[in-house]
Formats: C-alpha cells, structure tokens, sequence
C-alpha cells in the first residue's frame, strides 16, 4: 500500500525542481507509506514530468521498490494499491513470453500494459491507483479501481497537471487557493461527505472509480474513460439453492485472494454479520490462528464486543480487544478531521481510526465487512423504498404534510439518542410522492428544504443530484437495486472508503474489503431481489449461505455499528470551538449561511432545545475544515 503523487509542467521547470516538488509531496503523505520512497523525473522541450511515491511494504518486500520501468526505460509506473489476481495474470503473460525481475504485482501491471495497453486495466482484480508514462506514445495513464478504494486528486491548470492519492499534496503544491466548489459545498451539506467527481474545490477533481484519465503530453488534453463496462442489471433464472451456493463460493474465493501478503494479517471483527463471515472464511482457509480486532467502549450503550466475543470463540482466534471511552475518540478528533483534506463528518471516522492505530500494533493489514451492505442489501434505509411506496399509496399527500408537520413539532429529541421518535420522524420527513425519497434518506445532514434555510441563496444548488441520476440513467429511484446503484457510486465511494483509507493510512494500515469484488456485485446484481431482501430479512442470501455456521439466530442479532456521542460533546468539550464558529463577522465574511438560521439551529443544539447532531455535526466539520486547511493555506 503507498500513495502517489505526480506532475506535468508546460512550463520552463527542471527536473531537479520537479524532483523536490515530488520530495514534498511524497513527505506530505508519508503516513501511507513509511517504508520507502521513489521517484521519477525527465525534462525535454515541450513539458517536464514527474512521478512520485511512497510505499508501505506488502508484497515483494526486497525487490517491489518503484518506480518501476520497462526493459528498455520507456514505460515507468508507479502504483497505490493492492492486485488480488497478480499471479495468474503473471502466469499468463509468462507463458506467452514475457519475462519478470521482481515478485510485485506493480510489475505485473506494467507489463500487462506494455503488452495489451489500456485494454490490460480492465483485467485487474484490486483497489489501485496509478500512473503510466508512456514515452513510445508520449502519453500519460492515471487509473481508478472499480469501487473506488484508493482515492486519486487530480488538477489540470494552464501551467500543470497534478494528480495525487491526498488533496493535501495539490494544495500545497500549487501557488493560489481555489474558490470552494458550491457543487462540493452542497454535496457535503447534503451527504456528510463530498462523492467523485467533486471535491470541496473549484477546478480540483476526485477521478471517479473504475475510469482512467489519457493525458496526451503533445496536445496536453485529456480524456476520461471507463475501464469496465458495467452491464445493466438483469435478473437470471436461477434457484436459490444454486444463488446460496455460488455466493458461498464467490465470497469464499474473495477472502482467499484478499489475504495474500508477506507481513502479518488479521480482521476487524465488530461481530455483525459482515465482519463475522469474513472472519470465519480466513480461519477456514488458513492453516494457523487468525487475529481478530475489536474495538469496545465503557459505556454500555456503545459496546456490543460480546457479539464479537462469540465469534472468536468460535473460530478460536488470537482476539485483541480494546475498550476504550469516550476522551479516548476526543483527544484524537482534530488529527483525523484535518486530515481528510475536505470536510468529511461521518462520526464512526473516530472509533475507526482508533482500531486501525491498535490493530497496526499487531498486523499490518487488516480484512474488514465493508461494502457487505452494499452487495448483498443490508441497510435499515432500503426498507425505505417499500414503506415509501405502501404510505404514499394510503396517505394523501395533503395529509402527509399534516402529519409531517406534526412530526417535526413533537417529535422531537433534546439528547443525541437517535431513539424511536427519531427514527419515525427521519422516515415521515423522507417521505416523498414524487421518487424523490432515496435522495433525502441518504442525506445524513440535511434534506433538500433543510439545507435551503441554512445556506445562502448564492450558494444553494437544489439540484445537486443531478448529475448522478444522470449517471444510473433515471430520475426515480424505486428498487432495491436502484437503492444499491446509488450507493456504489456515493455512499460507498464518497463515505465508507474514504472513511477507512484515511482513517486506516493514517496509521500505515492497509485495509482490505473481500466483498468489494466485482465478480460479486454483478452477481448479486442478477438476483432476484428477494434473494437479498425476503420480506424485511436483510442480506438474506448471505446469512443463509453461512447459517451452518454459527450458533442459532446469531446472524439474526442486530448491530448499531460504529458511533460517537458527539451530540453531547458538542454540547461540552467541544462547545466552546463551536461557539466560536457562529460569531457573525466569521459567518458575513463566508457569505455562505444564513446567519440567523444558522446560529439558532446550533444554539437550539447546545442549549438542549433540540437534538440536530448531525446537522450541527455537519457544520462544526466543515468550519474546523475551513479555518485548519483553507484558512491555513490562505495564510
């Protein structure tokens, strides 16, 4: 695992001075690779190009060291990020004559690439990042994996193009501070979290998941591309039997091919459902004791670790438990928010980060559930979609707003309890007649009307969604499959797995998500819905694939997941940063909220008035981004 970084100057710049740009952004984020370095640079008349990395040692420990070149010098790669089927693409390129001088899955990339040219990208089974030069062609290759779990910044300015695995090393690269992106801005306030191809700045862009960028060094234009073509989901007639069987045996060959590596390897194990099969699956497919992590808090509410205890017992794993409290997630919350470059306010970032600096006490790679959900149909919100349909067929929509109105004046939590009134008053406010729920039910923050109260008019974008209805090819969404299409390509990429790499990099540990596999997700994409969702069963397919293999109705337990309370500190430790973000010469410089609004919505929070911990969550994210990372660039 490492993180790249490279530059393309048209201008009059040596190598040297490209070479120690490079150095600079290479030690910006050494975290992700604390191992070693490289780098690479060239001048001719027309443009200077460098590439840059650094490596956290995973496979090939002696002889993987980049950048990489072909036999004659003309190809050079460097690479972020983890090839599961490396060997049998190896194989493969062997016995038709090509020959290797290291053990990396890096090489294989390259000379895959040398041989079959882009067409090579769409045979990659992993979670990459990298670039190419391409001297022969003089062109310039950056690619994304399917899923979108090693992230890539990019830039393309009348003097540079500038990619990147963190924001951080653009930023502070390039000599001018962009403008907030009102698109980004809106995405934020809306999700928690900014998807691809945003990022929080103008002119600055995330390289969407499964494309690659052709960057022609003669014309300096670019092209973006996808790299697999992604079929349109089509149900196949095919018993359930037969679907339970060829799941058990899809997830059972991912976990294999997603646990090679030359150092130690363990997996979080919270003890859902997700994290427990993955578990189960390493122990079954290794012939020595596992190591298991999980995390616990003191306080009762919080801590489910007799879930997790159950299943390491049964795998008779070596289990690493940590407890924590509450001040162990604080003393850490500025390093991690910084650090996400962006906003970011998804609160299980916290305890996430606080596993990963454990468990890289012990193993340098960890096999995680994330992306179970979105696979197999997991989420409490894709019920969403057949109570919208059942309530807008028996409630008018006049009496909706009623109702709904009612909701918003009684239901009302004054403590971060996300309890029963908050749950059936998040559902009424979500209810839509038009298709237009699945959007406000994933907006974790704030709803459409929400947002519009907030945020200055100059800013607002209503239709920020657009674009990605654009993308899944339809205005409604109104089936579980639409649900999960949507994920893919938001929650997954623009929340989880920029939660978890930044979170996990921080500490130089490299995650790994056998479900996230695209053997999988077109397979789960053929089934019968049912098959995923029976009823209110979530992840039904799955559970019954592993039933034999845990005690009775333990797949049947239900799990909050990951959390943090920090309703109640923003009401305490926290209170005294978050006033300070609503004093009126901050907000008029911003020209960005609605003073009035804004500053009752978090002094309501604070005085216990009202509970919008993820609003003002939201907010306290984004003004802490804004004075540690624009402001500071400013400086």
């Amino acid at each position: 695992m490492c993180g790249i970084n490279g530059i393309i100057a048209k201008t009059n710049r040596n190598k040297d001075e490209i070479s120690s740009i490079l150095n600079t952004m290479n030690n910006l984020i050494i975290h992700r690779g604390p191992d070693e370095d490289g780098l690479f640079s060239e001048e001719n008349d027309q443009f200077t190009v460098g590439m840059g990395m650094r490596r956290l040692s995973i496979i090939d420990l002696s002889s993987g060291k980049q950048p990489i070149f072909s036999d004659d010098k003309q190809i050079v790669i460097v690479f972020n990020g983890e090839i599961y089927n490396y060997k049998v693409l190896k194989a493969k390129l062997e016995a038709e004559g090509v020959s290797f001088k290291t053990s990396s899955d890096t090489e294989v990339i390259l000379k895959a690439y040398e041989k079959y040219g882009v067409e090579s990208f769409q045979w990659l089974d992993g979670m990459y990042g990298f670039s190419i030069y391409d001297k022969n062609i003089n062109k310039l290759f950056i690619a994304r994996d399917f899923f979108g779990e090693k992230p890539l910044y990019y830039i393309h300015t009348d003097k540079e193009f500038i990619w990147a695995s963190e924001l951080k090393s653009i930023i502070n690269t390039i000599d001018f501070t962009p403008n907030i992106s009102k698109k980004g801005l809106n995405l934020y306030f809306r999700l928690t979290y900014i998807p691809a191809p945003h990022t929080i700045y103008e002119n600055i862009l995330k390289l969407e998941a499964n494309h690659y960028i052709e960057y022609d060094l003669a014309s300096h234009n670019t092209t973006i591309n996808k790299i697999n073509a992604e079929p349109i989901p089509k149900t196949i007639d095919i018993s359930f039997d037969d679907a339970k069987a060829k799941t058990k045996d899809l997830v059972y060959k991912s976990v294999d091919s997603r646990s090679i590596a030359d150092v130690g390897l363990g997996t979080f194990l919270s003890g859902g459902v997700d994290s427990s099969i993955i578990s189960l699956c390493l122990a079954q497919t290794t012939d020595k004791k596992i190591d298991t992590f999980s995390i616990g808090f003191k306080k009762a509410s919080y801590d489910e670790t007799d879930k997790s205890r159950v299943v390491a017992k049964l795998l008779n794993s070596n289990h690493h438990e940590f407890i924590i409290d509450e001040d162990d997630l604080k003393n850490n919350i500025h390093e991690i928010l910084v650090n996400f470059d962006e906003p970011f306010s998804d609160t299980a970032a916290l305890p996430t980060h606080l596993l990963s600096e454990k468990t890289r006490e012990h193993v340098t790679v960890a096999l995680t559930g994330d992306g179970g959900d979105e696979v197999f149909g997991g989420y409490n919100k894709y019920y969403i979609g057949k109570m919208n349909k059942r309530y807008s067929s028996m409630v008018p929509k006049a009496l909706h707003k009623t109702i709904a109105g009612l909701s918003n004046k009684y239901l009302i939590d004054k403590d971060d309890s996300r309890g029963r009134k908050f749950q059936i008053n998040k559902l009424l406010n979500a209810i839509d007649y038009d298709g237009a729920f699945y959007w406000d039910i994933i907006s974790l923050a704030n709803t459409s009307n929400q947002l519009a109260e907030i945020m200055s008019p100059d800013y607002f974008d209503a239709n920020v969604f657009q674009e990605y209805k654009e993308v899944l090819g339809k205005q409604k969404t109104e089936t579980l499959t639409d649900f999960r299409l949507v994920d893919k390509i938001l929650s997954l990429e623009g929340g989880m797995l920029a939660k978890v790499d930044r979170t996990s990099m921080l500490t130089s540990l490299e995650c790994r998500a056998p479900f996230l596999n695209r053997d999988l997700w077109e397979f789960t994409n053929t089934l019968p819905e049912n098959y995923l969702m029976k009823g209110w069963n979530k992840k039904h397919i799955l559970k019954e694939a592993f039933r034999d293999q845990f005690p009775d109705e333990f797949l049947e337990k239900g799990k909050s997941g990951f959390g943090s309370p920090t309703g109640d500190w923003l009401r305490q430790s926290l209170r005294k940063e978050l006033e300070g973000y609503i004093e009126p010469e901050l907000l008029k410089s911003q020209g960005i909220f609605n003073v009035e609004v804004i500053t009752k919505l978090v002094k309501d929070h604070l005085d216990s008035k009202k509970d919008s911990t993820f609003r003002v969550w939201s907010y306290y994210c984004f003004q802490k981004w804004y004075k540690y990372n624009f402001l500071k660039h400013n400086e």
